[in-house]
């Protein structure tokens, strides 16, 4: 069976009114009590709000999760 991928989405106002939504991935560090994470994936094109930025990044975050079999 696959793992899991440990994926968040966030938003970035990069200049003023120009929302991208990016999807990041945790990095496996044993030793540290610090999360680490890299982008893997970002908009390309700004949204005017923070909403639908986020509504745009949760359906790429989606794309990228992989299926799972309907619970018991």
């Amino acid at each position: 069976m696959a793992s899991l991928r440990d994926m968040a989405l966030t938003i970035e106002e990069r200049e003023e009114g120009k929302f991208y939504w990016v999807l990041i991935e945790a990095l496996d560090d044993e030793g540290s009590e610090i999360l680490h994470y890299r982008r893997i994936k970002s908009a390309t094109q700004p949204q005017a709000s923070y909403s639908s930025a986020l509504a745009l990044g949760a359906a790429a975050l989606r794309r990228l999760a992989p299926a799972q079999p309907p619970g018991p």
